[in-house]
């Protein structure tokens, strides 16, 4: 039976959408994950939990909310039934109550981060019956969270929306001068409201450009000149350093069927979403 999936459900008027998994066949969910310019949520239906191993060590969750991370992590579960959710960076601002820079390197459990109203929004999840019902429960829940007051500066968007335009290749001192900030100013405030500084998003953007690439099964060599890497060697340390593997490595032939599932829904959710640069 393999496994059954759903998704991706845009969540209204939020930068967000939502996918759900189910381990039909029990074959066991085992995912190495590299870095993704987006916030995600997940939640394990079940009752075994997750196990996540990051930066912080080897831990069991019910559900976690990762960042923008810059370091591979790797989920495992015996069955797992899963909903996730993405959020862009800018919308995570408004929806988490916490600075993204606040979650840090690694995973940060669901019941730490929203407290009572995690444990309540996973028992409505797992009361439901189709994946539509727990769409809908996901989206009724993020959107109680939302607090429009509560957005970055109009200049720390801008610079995000180049980061994005340019596909992580735009210089940090021309970003600096578009908005008219100083780069020290522009760093903290960036990092504050994104969760990393504006050059740690703009190699995490073009690394998943690259992951593009190399999943269609383009030569590194290419992928590295038409991405603007300095040479392929440069291309791999940004591969070891996001996906804690090799460039030759990342062929979609030899993902996971649920590995090839994900990539299909979140691939380039945001980069689509990409916005003209100023001429």
């Amino acid at each position: 039976m393999g496994w059954d999936f759903a998704g991706p459900a845009d969540a209204g008027p939020l930068d967000a959408a939502i996918i759900g998994y189910r381990d039909a066949s029990g074959a066991g969910l085992d995912l190495r994950v590299a870095g993704a310019a987006a916030i995600t949520v997940v939640i394990e239906l079940g009752d075994r939990g997750l196990i996540v191993d990051d930066a912080a060590g080897q831990r069991t969750l019910g559900g976690f909310v990762v960042g923008l991370p810059l370091e591979a992590m790797r989920i495992r579960s015996e069955r797992a039934e899963c909903v996730e959710v993405r959020l862009s960076p800018i919308q995570a601002y408004s929806l988490l109550g916490v600075s993204p820079t606040d979650l840090g390197r690694g995973v940060v459990a669901l019941e730490d981060l929203w407290g009572s109203r995690a444990r309540r929004l996973r028992e409505r999840l797992v009361s439901t019956r189709t994946w539509d019902e727990r769409f809908a429960v996901m989206k009724s829940f993020l959107a109680h969270l939302d607090r429009p007051m509560r957005t970055p500066d109009p200049e720390v968007l801008a610079c995000w929306n180049r980061i994005l335009a340019s596909g992580g290749r735009v210089k940090i001192g021309e970003l600096a001068e578009s908005v008219e900030w100083s780069r020290k100013r522009l760093w903290a405030r960036f990092e504050s409201q994104i969760g990393l500084t504006p050059k740690r998003a703009a190699m995490l953007v073009r690394f998943r450009y690259a992951v593009d690439g190399l999943l269609a099964g383009r030569p590194a060599a290419d992928v590295a000149v038409d991405c603007g890497y300095t040479d392929q060697a440069h291309l791999c340390r940004d591969v070891s350093l996001f996906a804690d593997r090799t460039p030759g490595s990342l062929r979609a032939d030899d993902l996971p069927t649920i590995a090839r599932h994900r990539y299909r829904a979140w691939g380039r959710f945001f980069q689509d979403r990409r916005v003209p640069l100023d001429r």
